[in-house]
């Protein structure tokens, strides 16, 4: 799980590189699709039910699932990529939003509250405790600031197949659900809307977006729990290296709250 986990964080990290005005979102996708092939593993969600990409694609108002296009991006846009990389039999997990040039800070500020209730969510994710605290914590921390909390998707299980159990919703009560183990491997992933809850899926059955159209953002890590203690198998260094490297500062979407890989 390591493995994968290091696979898809470096994969996202060369997407980084590119993320800016003018880039075709199927440049994006070609570029984690070679990454992870390159690299000896597998991007799982090509062909997965008859996804055409490698990166869920999500563009501003477009909250998860959308395809890699010819969609340019432009000064202002946000863009979540959401990976799957299988690597020896194993799946790892992520998703980080990026902001497009110059990007409104009212949605900066959806950013780094999402980013941070990843990790809010994450802090909640203790041996012996339930999912629910997990859902909680992530939606106390965004709706206290004023968001929206998608209801349809959620986190999940993961290992030898992308998708596991337990669901891992982003709203719910505390000491509810199913107890975290030692051995289980979650996907804890926000997705979280500036305006209203409310979504709408395209007849294709995949793309998802806000109904009033204002902006949501997705971020994800992989996580698990050995020996009584909580590892983020994901990183998004990479990402952040790219940010800087390309002259954008990491600290304008990265959370106040982020957390060590062992909590």
């Amino acid at each position: 799980m390591q493995a994968a986990s290091t696979l898809a964080s470096q994969a996202l990290g060369e997407v980084a590189k590119w993320v800016a005005p003018g880039v075709t979102t199927q440049r994006l996708d070609t570029i984690a699709r070679e990454y992870i092939c390159d690299n000896g593993g597998t991007p799982a969600c090509l062909g997965y039910g008859g996804f055409p990409g490698t990166l869920c694609i999500e563009v501003n108002e477009t909250v998860v699932h959308g395809f890699p296009s010819a969609y340019t991006l432009r000064d202002g846009d946000i863009i979540g990529t959401d990976i799957v990389a299988e690597l020896n039999g194993y799946h790892s997990d992520m998703c980080y939003t990026f902001p497009v040039g110059n990007v409104d800070e009212k949605v900066m500020a959806l950013l780094r509250t999402t980013k941070e209730s990843l990790y809010k969510g994450i802090e909640a994710a203790v041996v012996g405790r339930r999912v629910g605290d997990v859902s909680n914590a992530v939606q106390t921390y965004c709706e206290k600031r004023g968001y929206s909390v998608v209801r349809e998707f959620c986190g999940h299980g993961i290992g030898k197949k992308m998708h596991e159990d337990p669901e891992v919703s982003n709203y719910g009560r505390r000491g509810t659900g199913p107890v975290l183990r030692n051995g289980m491997c979650i996907c804890i992933e926000p997705m979280i809307n500036l305006g209203s809850k409310n979504i709408v899926m395209s007849q294709d059955g995949w793309q998802t977006r806000t109904r009033d159209r204002k902006p949501s953002a997705h971020f994800e890590h992989t996580i698990c729990f050995e020996n009584d203690e909580t590892r983020i198998l994901t990183t998004f260094d990479y990402i952040e290296a790219a940010l800087e490297a390309n002259g954008v500062d990491p600290m304008i979407v990265r959370g106040e709250t982020e957390i060590s890989t062992q909590v």
